[in-house]
Formats: C-alpha cells, sequence, structure tokens
C-alpha cells in the first residue's frame, strides 16, 4: 500500500470530522457551518458582521448565506453598531444563545475524547505541527517558484 500523504490525511481526517459534527448538528436541525458561527459570536456583545467572515475563515457570500439562514431561524437578528453608524452587530437570540451552549458541548465532548486517547504530549506535538504548517502555508514559503514537473 501506498504511503498517504499529509494531505491525504488532514483531507480525510477534517471531512470525517464535519460529517461527525454535522451529524450531531442535525439532531437539533442545525448543521456545523451555523454551529461554528453561533460559538464565534460574542454572546453579550455580538459581534460585527465585518468580524466574522475573517474570524470563521469563511468567503462573504457563504457567511451571508450562513448569516440569513441563521436569522430565518429566529438565531441571530442584526442590530446597528452603537459605536460605528455604518456597521452592524451580530447578536444571537435567546433561541442562538441556547444553540450556542449545544454546539459549545459538542465540541468540548469531541475534544475530551480526542484527550482521552491521544496522550498530552502527542497531543502538544499535533498542534506544534499544524502551527508549523499554519505558519509555512501563511508566509508562503511552500511554493516560492512554478511546480517542477
Amino acid at each position: 500500500m501506498k504511503e498517504k500523504t499529509i494531505d491525504y490525511i488532514l483531507r480525510s481526517t477534517w471531512m470525517a470530522v464535519q460529517k461527525m459534527y454535522n451529524e450531531e448538528a442535525g439532531r437539533k436541525g442545525s448543521t456545523m457551518a451555523t454551529g461554528f458561527a453561533l460559538i464565534s459570536i460574542d454572546p453579550e456583545e455580538g459581534t460585527p458582521s465585518t468580524a466574522l467572515g475573517p474570524k470563521m475563515g469563511m468567503e462573504a457570500t457563504s457567511l451571508s448565506r450562513t448569516l440569513k439562514k441563521m436569522e430565518e431561524q429566529g438565531l441571530i437578528e442584526r442590530k446597528p453598531n452603537p459605536e460605528d453608524g455604518r456597521g452592524i452587530l451580530i447578536h444571537l437570540t435567546q433561541f442562538g444563545k441556547e444553540m450556542r451552549n449545544f454546539s459549545k458541548k459538542v465540541v468540548f465532548q469531541f475534544d475530551e475524547a480526542v484527550n482521552e486517547n491521544i496522550s498530552e504530549e502527542e497531543v502538544r506535538i499535533f498542534k506544534k505541527v499544524a502551527t508549523t504548517m499554519m505558519d509555512l502555508i501563511n508566509s508562503k514559503k511552500i511554493y516560492t517558484s512554478e511546480v517542477r514537473s
């Protein structure tokens, strides 16, 4: 059997995590994207809509669709930013706060299961490796010239 690339391992693992989260979210009629957005919104102060995209790593069009659906479901409401008349703050409704708590529990339960089955040292190394990969990607140090055949 061929050795699996780092890319393959990352993608297949993330796809499994995404499927798991979507299955759990589906029990409450939600999705992973909605849960991630709920967790990213400050439950007390609200969050500027312009800050959510970068915070979540989502494109503006995907985020707009997610926020529109969340508003239709009664999870969020948009209010003018009192400090910036042009801006909008995304606030959680009471239902949104309840679903945010559910989403956090799902994430913490996954974290707990991983930590129970992987040693503290292995988790530390995993985080170091992931951080190094992110640094390489963000500093554009991987593809410094054309990809060679």
